[in-house]
């Protein structure tokens, strides 16, 4: 499954706690009545960055939740947890099984907010970015699109055929792929990122089609850097063709870490949406999301889940409350490329010192009792596979429950050193700064000094690897098995740490080739989770469970387990009158 890194502490979603920016709203305060403007205001943890969410810096909770809303293409994921087959946008099919093709049109009537056609252009960036096609092999090989997905299934993909009128394109697999159905989807505007990079679509096309894998293209990198970075902003920027979408609605304004306003597209084929404006704020403190709740300066919320949140919105007037497990989890990566664990010992050390349990009483006992520390990197606490993963998986190594029994065993295994660990983690996030206190506590007493490299900008900060160990998370959309080679195999989008163990990146590929057998795949991934134990790769720390603040005259907002979480069907929300 395709993950996205959350900036999240004690719930898998980043935040910065910031001032109350002023509504957006043209209703005084969305109250639906019969000739006014609709809108609706949207307390979110994290604070948005890129209009890119498929680069490694633009790949965080907060972007795709916005791109959710802005962004056409062939599927969707429901709350169900189900694959949708977008027909207002277009259709796709598998055309054969051995070699496995898969054929995409574009429906004639689709197009971008600017007018602009949805054809091969589109079609042909959005397969180059995400197939990994021109990169060169090993670490001197040419690299172009930073993309921070699973770029190996699309890369068992030759060119693409196109038709005469360039809306149907047809991939050829040279191996069977096991997620076929999610592997492909449509991107940023080709003409916006062909202008970016001082050229026409014309010449963006004809680039992407003559250009040879793994040697220098002076053409394709001004278009790969346009793609990998062009997009990037805190801020509405000067470049207007940037806001350029196709979903049902549109970006209107940005505001520096505080809200990003949502306006209706008028391209938009699909059903109407009903809300005629959208402002997600960024509010990272949970009291802080719930008094704008009460005051009625936001209708939904999705604060960091605490028992203290949840038993407030209960009491709340006019509130309804979800719930659920959400498919994201926290944890402690180790960087591999970091002089101070290439030693196993001192990995080792380092993981034993993190008190998990602590962590866990602390942060999510208050609000479930049941809660349990996490003891999978590949399946969370609610999964069925869970259990027959940790019987397994060597986690017992790390145990939780005797932190004094785990301090003496770090020293031993120091040996009287006091290595030095820069920790990496979101800063403006209450709670993620109270993991980073926990374990810095702990871990001093085995030895280590752990430096704060707590930042605003962490995400930007991740793929460079200058930090010892990340504190961060992931959300998954619930569907697919890509996250074994985007993580944790060896040049995955998502492996900013370094990681590369030949037996993780075999079982990776096997997986990403095995179709119609669970149980091997389950096999597999269970054999990868303990590599990864053996390894000392990291911690997972604990599933987060999931909150959602819903004012009572708000309709069809739901809950969804996955990444998009209630973003998923913006275009249905409503206000009643």
């Amino acid at each position: 499954m395709r993950f996205s890194r959350i900036s999240k502490a004690i719930g898998v979603a980043a935040v910065s706690a910031l001032a109350l920016s002023a509504c957006a709203s043209t209703d005084n305060g969305g109250d639906g009545d019969s000739g006014s403007t609709k809108s609706i205001s949207v307390a979110e943890l994290n604070t948005f960055s890129s209009l890119n969410t498929g680069s490694s810096s633009g790949n965080t909770d907060i972007n795709s939740k916005i791109a959710t809303a802005t962004h056409n293409g062939f599927y969707s994921i429901t709350d169900k947890l189900e694959v949708k087959h977008n027909d207002d946008f277009g259709s796709f099919e598998k055309i054969s099984d051995n070699p496995l093709k898969v054929k995409y049109t574009v429906n004639e009537d689709q197009q971008w907010s600017d007018g602009n056609k949805i054809d091969k252009g589109d079609l042909l960036l959005a397969w180059a970015s995400q197939s990994g096609h021109f990169n060169g092999e090993g670490e001197d090989g040419e690299q172009f699109f930073d993309y921070a997905g699973d770029s190996e299934g699309l890369g068992l993909t030759g060119m693409p055929e196109f038709s005469d009128d360039g809306r149907t394109m047809t991939l050829t697999y040279s191996k069977p792929y096991i997620d076929w159905e999610t592997a492909f989807d449509v991107g940023l505007p080709a003409h916006v990122v062909a202008k970016k990079a001082g050229m026409s679509e014309e010449d963006l096309v004809n680039t992407l089609t003559s250009a040879k894998p793994g040697e220098k293209n002076e053409q394709l990198s001004k278009i790969a850097d346009a793609w990998n970075t062009g997009f990037d902003t805190t801020k509405m920027p000067d470049d207007k063709d940037l806001l350029v979408a196709s979903g049902p609605y549109m970006i209107k304004d940005i505001v520096e870490n505080q809200s990003v306003t949502l306006e209706k597209n008028d391209k938009y084929t699909g059903d109407a949406p009903k809300i005629d404006e959208i402002t997600m704020r960024s509010i990272g403190d949970a009291n802080g999301q719930l008094q704008a709740l009460n005051n009625g300066e936001v209708q939904v919320i999705s604060p960091q889940a605490n028992v203290d949140t949840i038993q407030q919105l209960k009491d709340a007037d006019g509130v309804k409350t979800l719930t659920g497990d959400q498919l994201l989890y926290d944890h402690v990566d180790l960087n591999f490329n970091s002089d101070v664990f290439k030693d196993e010992n001192t990995r080792k050390a380092f993981l034993l010192t993190i008190p998990r349990q602590s962590i866990v009483d602390k942060l999510m006992k208050p609000m479930n009792s049941d809660a349990a520390v996490l003891d999978s990197q590949v399946y969370v606490n609610s999964q069925d596979e869970y259990k027959d993963a940790v019987e397994k998986n060597n986690s017992s190594e790390y145990p939780s429950s005797d932190m004094d029994a785990n301090i003496n065993q770090a020293k031993e295994l120091l040996g009287g050193k006091t290595p030095t660990v820069r920790l990496l983690y979101n800063s403006g996030n209450k709670a993620r700064a109270d993991i980073f206190q926990m374990i810095q506590e702990s871990a001093k007493k085995a030895g280590f000094n752990v430096e704060d490299l707590g930042a605003a900008d962490w995400s930007k900060k991740l793929p460079g690897g200058d930090y010892d160990a990340s504190l961060f998370g992931w959300t998954s959309p619930g569907v697919g098995h890509s996250s074994y080679s985007q993580i944790f195999a060896a040049g995955g989008g998502g492996n900013y740490n370094g990681y590369d163990n030949e037996d993780v990146n075999k079982k990776a590929d096997e997986i990403r080739t095995t179709v119609g057998d669970d149980d091997k795949v389950k096999d597999l991934a269970i054999d990868i989770d303990k590599d990864l134990f053996d390894d000392s790769y990291g911690l997972p720390l604990f599933q987060q469970a999931g909150v959602v603040g819903v004012k009572d005259n708000v309709e069809n907002v739901t809950f969804n387990p996955g990444s998009t979480q209630v973003w998923w069907n913006v275009e249905k929300w409503d206000i009643k009158n």
